[in-house]
């Protein structure tokens, strides 16, 4: 069944009238090339801010998840014990499971990173984040960028899209040896075993990917696995999160 929106078409067809408009070189050229300062300042901006905050390991998760969630207080514990293992925890900035890992990191004294988007509805920055560590971007991939470079793992609770790409995007730059590998925790089997079901049944059967590849990230059901997943990750490395 679709449900017509005809107001929400008409912006829509606004839009690519717009941008289908033809343009002369010189208003191409300058708009890429103030779209390229904006980057490199977001780039900046973030690279001297996250430098300074030690090993992290970030959290994913739905926006729309509810504090009575157990997913929700799950994500709490989670970045409660990390936080007691000697790492700060980083999330989205926003409501939901990222509100939780800040809430876990700030009531247990560890460091509390907020990188933040920004959208048109659904996304503010929540309470639990460090005064001094909330980042707020315009484009997602600046944004992406600033997870995978200054994170020691990841954590990825149930959630939607977004969450789906945070996840798949580290798992292809670990698979391709474009980023070095650090452990990750899909946490929650009855959430995600339907997927792991079709990434074993569909991509590894097609021979799409490696049986090895599946190595790359570990399905967990508890904080305290999760937590566990990513500690022994660096205990069997002989490394230490404050490296």
């Amino acid at each position: 069944m679709v449900i017509e929106n005809k107001d929400y078409d008409e912006k829509i067809r606004e839009k690519l009238k717009k941008a289908f408009n033809p343009k002369s070189w010189n208003e191409t050229k300058t708009h890429d090339s103030w779209a390229v300062f904006k980057v490199m300042s977001e780039m900046v901006e973030g690279f001297e801010k996250l430098s300074k905050i030690g090993p992290c390991v970030s959290i994913f998760g739905s926006a729309r998840t509810k504090p009575d969630n157990p997913y929700y207080l799950m994500a709490e514990e989670i970045a409660y014990l990390l936080t007691k293992k000697g790492f700060g925890v980083i999330t989205g900035g926003g409501p939901g499971i990222m509100e939780a890992g800040n809430k876990g990191a700030h009531f247990s004294g560890g460091k509390s990173v907020g990188i933040n988007i920004e959208l048109p509805f659904e996304q503010h920055s929540n309470p639990f984040i460090d005064n001094d560590k909330l980042l707020t971007f315009n484009y997602f991939f600046v944004r992406k960028l600033m997870f995978m470079k200054y994170s020691q793992g990841y954590v990825v609770m149930p959630g939607g899209f977004g969450t789906l790409d945070e996840f798949f995007e580290a798992v292809t730059l670990i698979q391709t040896n474009k980023m070095v590998r650090f452990p990750i925790a899909l946490v929650g089997k009855d959430y995600w075993q339907g997927l792991l079901d079709w990434i074993r049944n569909s991509l590894l059967a097609s021979g799409n990917i490696k049986e090895e590849d599946l190595n790359i990230f570990k399905l967990v059901d508890s904080a305290e696995e999760a937590a566990a997943h990513i500690e022994s990750f660096y205990k069997k490395y002989h490394l230490k999160p404050n490296f």
